[in-house]
Order: structure tokens, then C-alpha cells, then sequence
């Protein structure tokens, strides 16, 4: 069978691989010392999300139950073993699995760099007496698989003007300068059959809808039936988790309709996701969301997608314009969706939180600056509402209208260049897996054990 030499756990609900391996170990003549050891340096960590939701904790009385009996095989007492899930917040009555991993694992990474400073944070008193920027958790971005999100016609254009390979090179920053020479004329031309795609998709699936009995001839309406194709499109489409604040932008109705319904530079938006089950307050969100597409007063200029799913966000991630993502700061730990438009020359436009507040250089697409140090939730979302309002009117709508005798958007172009250029080679699986293995998997083979 497989040996590894390292072992990488992906959240908390994996830790309890450490356990097992520790007591293998002993059972071969390890003492309990050495086991941990052992385990801690061939073990790499990664916490993916700083929300509380996304943390296991399992209260005392579960552990008694599954694991009465197993703590002695590690050479442990009662005590000992629930003290390896403690954590101030669980006050001796909860055994926490992201302080259990931690604990085991001597490689340890969030996923962007704000999520790398907030889990030192979140995850200091492990080591009492360490200042925050010393506790050793360090960071990977996140990064998305180019061949699996990139739209067939972009494929092609890239191949003309990267080279055929240009997939296989997807971190190569000099090979992306490259996107300065592809004409304007062509890229739009195929950012806008992307998009044709896009809207075509959408009213096939409501026709289908329809023919099935799924949806009544009203909603047929609400799912993206009246969208023009030559409207300036918003997408937003992720897990209606409700720190991502989807109803963010529905916050001041009245300028909202302003902006849908400008004559001369219309807007639209299309918003697909789902809730975990036991998320009530993301399920409402979804609800909300629909309530906004069923009114008439917002005439057919939003749009939800249901049963969100790979295939849809393609669609999505291809065919809009503008990504938009409205975290409330810090919780995004990275997020992927705006890195796969972004590769597709979809302009993002997102609160400076995760992979964006790496990603965003100013010349690239839209970043809305958090309100730091101000625990209000209604101050937070009223000044994030407020920027988002300010740069929709003042810049992303002006920009994508402003066209030349030939009909192109010059200076929309260039924004989508520049994201081409600056976000496509760093924000890939390929830049991420090389991370990985230099900065964690190598350091953890240094110590390879004997006794596997």
C-alpha cells in the first residue's frame, strides 16, 4: 500500500487522522512522546475559514462516548485527551477539532494572507506568551484550476496569443503580458459571444423549467427570461452564507432602481447559490433575494438562478460582467468564484477581504475598503453599501458605456487586461501547489520517519 511521508488534513473534522497515527505508532514501541513528536512534523494543517460554523466542536459527553477506552492506547488520561480540543471559548465543556489539529501539526497555513493574520489571531493563546505575529501559522492563497474554468472561445484566444500551452504555464507572469497585444476588437468579441452564451443558458433552462411543470409562467419571468444581453451584467453567485451579504446591494431601494433603469446605461443582476439546510438565516437570504426578482418595480433587472451547481457557475463565471463579492470583513478566508471570472476577464468588484485584497492593485477592478475597527453590523454593511452604491454610479457603469465610433469600450478593455495580466498567473492551482510543496510539504520531509 501507500506509505506517505506527509499527511495533510484540510480542517478541523480531519484531525482525529492524527490520533490514529499516534497510536499506530505506539503500538509499534513508540512512547507517547515520541509518537506526537513524529505525527506533529509530518502533519500539514490547513484552516480554511475563520467563521465559527466552520469549526467542530463536540461537547464532552459525545467524546466519552467514541472514545472511552481509546485514550489509554495513547498513553492518555481522561484530562490529558479532552485538553488536546480546549480552547478558552469551550471553558473545559466542548473539545474543539481545529484546536486538536493545530496542536498535532507543526505546518500549519490559512489561505490568503488576511486569513493567515486572522487565524494567528483567532488561534494565539495556544502559544501563551508568543506575540500574534510570531504565532507560526503561515499562509497559501488560493488558487483555481485554469483548464477547468476557462470558457472555450477565451481557450482559444489565449492559444493564439499565450501559445498553445499557455495552460500548462498558467504562473508564468512574462507569458501574460502577452494579453497587452490581443486587439480590442477581439477580445469584445468574444467576451461578448461569452456572454450571449450566458443569456442563451439561462433562457433554456427557464423554457425547460416550464415545460417540466417546475415553474409557473410568472416565474419564468423572475429566472432571466427578460435579460438583455447588451445590458451591463452583475453576477453573483456563491454559498448564501450570511456573512457573504448577498442582499447587500437591495440595502437603498431607490438608488438601486436608479441604476437598473437608467435609460441610456442599464444594469441587470443575476444571483445563483444555495444555503446549507440548517442555515436558516442563509435560506431567508435566498427568499429575499427572490422576493426582489418577483418585483415588478425592478422589471425583470434581476434575476436568481436555482440548483446552483459546477455547470451553472461555468456559465456564470464566463458570461457576466462585473463578479461581485460582499463579504463582511474578515470572514472571507479566500474565496475562488472571482479568481475563475477573473480568469475569464470578468471584472471583479469586491469588498478588500481573502484572495481580492491581494489581488486588487488599483488598475484592475473594484475594491471596497472595510470598515476596521467598528464592531456596529449596521455601520459595517450601511459604509460598504454606500461605497458600492459610489463606485457602480461613479466608475463601473460610466466605464463599461464609454465606447468608441466602433462601439468598443476601451477603457473597460484595459481594466480587463490588466486583470488578465496581474491576477491569472498568481491566482492559479499551480502557483498554490508549488507553494505548498516549498514552503510546507518540503519542510515536513525534512523528518522523515524510519518506522514508517
Amino acid at each position: 500500500g501507500i506509505a506517505p511521508t506527509v499527511w495533510h488534513a484540510n480542517e478541523g473534522h480531519s484531525a482525529f487522522l492524527t490520533l490514529e497515527r499516534i497510536r499506530e505508532l505506539i503500538q509499534k514501541g513508540s512512547t507517547h512522546a515520541d509518537a506526537c513528536e513524529t505525527i506533529r512534523q509530518s502533519t500539514v494543517f490547513t484552516t480554511h475559514t475563520p467563521v465559527p460554523a466552520g469549526h467542530d466542536v463536540f461537547p464532552h459527553h459525545l467524546m466519552d462516548r467514541y472514545f472511552a477506552g481509546y485514550w489509554e492506547q495513547l498513553g492518555l488520561s481522561r484530562e490529558d485527551f479532552l485538553r488536546l480540543g480546549d480552547t478558552p471559548e469551550s471553558q473545559g465543556q466542548g473539545f474543539n477539532m481545529t484546536a486538536l489539529a493545530i496542536r498535532l501539526a507543526a505546518h500549519v497555513n490559512g489561505v490568503s494572507r488576511e486569513h493567515g493574520q486572522v487565524s494567528r489571531e483567532m488561534w494565539r493563546h495556544l502559544w501563551p506568551g508568543l506575540p500574534t505575529e510570531q504565532v507560526p501559522i503561515r499562509s497559501v492563497t488560493n488558487g483555481i484550476h485554469a483548464p477547468t474554468w476557462i470558457a472555450p472561445e477565451l481557450n482559444q484566444l489565449y492559444g493564439k496569443y499565450l501559445g498553445p500551452a499557455w495552460a500548462e504555464r498558467c504562473d508564468d507572469t512574462t507569458m501574460w503580458q502577452r494579453v497587452l497585444d490581443i486587439p480590442d476588437q477581439e477580445l469584445w468579441a468574444v467576451r461578448q459571444t461569452m456572454k450571449r452564451k450566458l443569456m442563451s443558458f439561462i433562457r433554456e433552462r427557464a423554457r425547460s423549467g416550464w415545460m417540466q411543470g417546475q415553474l409557473q409562467a410568472s416565474q419564468v419571468l423572475t429566472r432571466g427570461t427578460l435579460l438583455d444581453p447588451e445590458a451591463l451584467t452583475i453576477g453573483f453567485a456563491r454559498r448564501f452564507a450570511t456573512y457573504k451579504r448577498a442582499t447587500l446591494l437591495f440595502r437603498d431601494l431607490d438608488r438601486l432602481k436608479r441604476l437598473l433603469h437608467n435609460q441610456w446605461r442599464p444594469v441587470q443582476l443575476i444571483f445563483a447559490g444555495k444555503a446549507h439546510p440548517a442555515d436558516e438565516p442563509g435560506r431567508f437570504f435566498i427568499h429575499e433575494v427572490l422576493s426582489f426578482c418577483d418585483d415588478h418595480k425592478l422589471g425583470g433587472h434581476v434575476a436568481f438562478l436555482e440548483n446552483y451547481d459546477m455547470h451553472m457557475a461555468k456559465f456564470l463565471v464566463q458570461g457576466v460582467d462585473i463578479w461581485l463579492n460582499t463579504p463582511r470583513f474578515p470572514l472571507e478566508a479566500s474565496g475562488t468564484s472571482g479568481q475563475k471570472a477573473a480568469l475569464n476577464g470578468v471584472i471583479n468588484l469586491s469588498v478588500l477581504d481573502g484572495w481580492w485584497k491581494e489581488g486588487y492593485n488599483g488598475a484592475n477592478g473594484w475594491g471596497i475598503e472595510p470598515l476596521i475597527g467598528n464592531s456596529d453590523i449596521q455601520a459595517q454593511d450601511e459604509h460598504d453599501a454606500q461605497q458600492l452604491y459610489r463606485l457602480l454610479e461613479q466608475e463601473a457603469v460610466q466605464l463599461y458605456y464609454q465606447r468608441d465610433l466602433d462601439g468598443i469600450p476601451r477603457g473597460w478593455l484595459q481594466l480587463m487586461k490588466e486583470n488578465l495580466r496581474t491576477n491569472a498567473p498568481r491566482f492559479c492551482t499551480k502557483r498554490m501547489v508549488k507553494e505548498y510543496v516549498d514552503n510546507l510539504y518540503a519542510p515536513a520531509m525534512v523528518r522523515t520517519p524510519s518506522i514508517w
